[in-house]
This record gives C-alpha cells, sequence and structure tokens, in this order.
C-alpha cells in the first residue's frame, strides 16, 4: 500500500519545497500614538519650569525655555553655540539662525526668563571652554544629540504625570504658536 503514508508518502513529501516560515513580529507603531504631537499647555509648561528650577538643573532649564522661545527643530536647538546667543556677558534680545533643514535664516526672540537662564547655564563651571551652548558629555559628540533631547523631553513630560507618547519634542516648538493662536486667534502673529 504505497499510499498509505508509509515509506512512499515520505519521499513525496521530501521533494516538495515549502515555502521559508519566519516569525511575525508586530509592527513598529502598534500601540504607539503616531502623528502630530500635542502641544503643551500654560500649566504644563509651568510644572515643567517649576521642577527644573527646584533641581537647579542649570543646563535642563536652559534648554527648556530655549525651546520654548526658539521654536527650533530638536536639531538645530541643540547645534546652537555660545557664540550664537551671548555677547559681551549678555544674552540677546533677538536671535537669528540657519535652520539645517530648510537652510532659510530664522529669527526669535529671548524672553528675560530665558536670558537669565541661559546667562546662568553659560557661567557654570561646566561650560569652560565649550563653544556649543549644550555641550555633550561624550568625548565623541561635541554638543547634546537629539536623541538625548528627546529622552530628557520624555523626562519632563513624564515627571509632571503626562504621558510621554503623546508629547516630544515637536510639542515643545509648537507650544508657544499655540498659545500666541489662543489668545489672539490671529495665524499672522504666530
Amino acid at each position: 500500500m504505497p499510499g498509505a503514508g508509509g515509506l512512499d508518502g515520505d519521499l513525496i513529501m521530501s521533494k516538495i519545497q515549502l515555502p521559508e516560515t519566519r516569525p511575525v513580529r508586530p509592527p513598529w507603531k502598534k500601540g504607539r500614538l503616531i502623528g502630530q504631537k500635542r502641544p503643551l499647555l500654560p500649566r504644563h509648561d509651568w510644572a515643567i519650569r517649576a521642577r527644573l528650577e527646584l533641581a537647579d538643573n542649570l543646563r535642563d532649564l536652559a534648554l527648556f525655555n530655549l525651546a520654548i522661545d526658539s521654536k527650533l527643530r530638536g536639531c538645530d536647538l541643540v547645534r546652537l553655540r555660545v557664540s550664537d546667543l551671548v555677547v559681551g556677558g549678555s544674552v540677546r534680545d533677538r536671535v537669528s539662525v540657519i535652520q539645517s533643514k530648510t537652510g532659510r535664516p530664522v529669527q526669535f526672540e529671548v524672553s528675560e526668563n530665558t536670558r537669565r537662564s541661559v546667562l546662568e547655564c553659560v557661567a557654570s563651571p561646566s561650560m569652560v571652554g565649550s563653544g556649543f551652548l549644550f555641550p555633550s558629555r561624550f568625548h565623541s559628540s561635541p554638543h547634546l544629540s537629539t536623541r538625548q533631547y528627546a529622552r530628557l523631553v520624555r523626562d519632563w513630560v513624564s515627571a509632571i504625570g503626562l504621558d510621554p507618547n503623546a508629547y516630544g519634542t515637536h510639542s515643545l516648538r509648537r507650544t508657544k504658536a499655540a498659545l500666541i493662536y489662543r489668545n489672539t486667534g490671529n495665524l499672522r502673529a504666530v
């Protein structure tokens, strides 16, 4: 009985080429919030600032304040040089920076609170000899990486009890614009 699954059945099965199976991985975005991140509300902005001030974290406070004021992308923010903001022992009121993505100049005002925090950060002993406003602690990189900046934002948002998946570095970029639009209703003012 050759067709009863004996030796002949095994011989036939060995000649059939079955497709290779791979383990199925879940999609990278499964369970994640994707798309545009929300801007911070004024109470969130205030809560993060208060925590950074109480912790006496000069670098993070300057980074947070400058991110809100400048509305720069993370890659441009971490590449800011001390000479871009500080001239003659004081921080400029207005700063102009060339964006790396578009190649266009962008100008922004630096608020009094931000000027104070940047000046304190630059005057700290850890900043001696640094050309970048936010230097890296690793010798292989001259400035803070965008990935580390994203981790810091995630920590700040988590510390005030918000979902870190709903906010990111772009949230800081959008915060001031959303606040201006909410108060004036004028898109041109933004």
